[in-house]
């Protein structure tokens, strides 16, 4: 848990993934498409990779990825950052932590 904090901590949006993971992709992408470059962890490429994924999910991440971490704060998995990206509140959230400058 203790990386995983530490981690998050260390960029404005933090994203842990996995490289064949569909909705890890598109989580990605839609980061991108705004302007943002947020730190990505690969956890499928990490050797401690099974160990993170298992403090993601006692954090309340399930599946485990993609969690999306943004000020250093959890924000959720797919479901919670597209809902977030709909109802406009992402681009504040984003905003607020230094990730976008307009």
């Amino acid at each position: 848990m203790d990386r995983i904090t530490k981690l998050a901590s260390q960029k404005a949006v933090v994203i842990f993934s996995k490289s064949s993971c569909g909705m890890s992709h598109a989580i990605k992408r839609l980061f991108y498409e705004q302007g943002v470059g947020p730190a990505i962890y690969e956890l499928d490429e990490d050797t401690r990779g099974k160990e993170m994924e298992g403090a993601l999910m006692r954090l309340g991440c399930n599946p485990s990825v993609p969690a999306v971490f943004v000020g250093g704060k959890f924000v959720g998995s797919a479901n919670t950052v597209m809902t977030l990206h709909l109802n406009g509140s992402l681009k504040k959230m984003l905003r607020d932590a230094g990730a976008l400058w307009l």
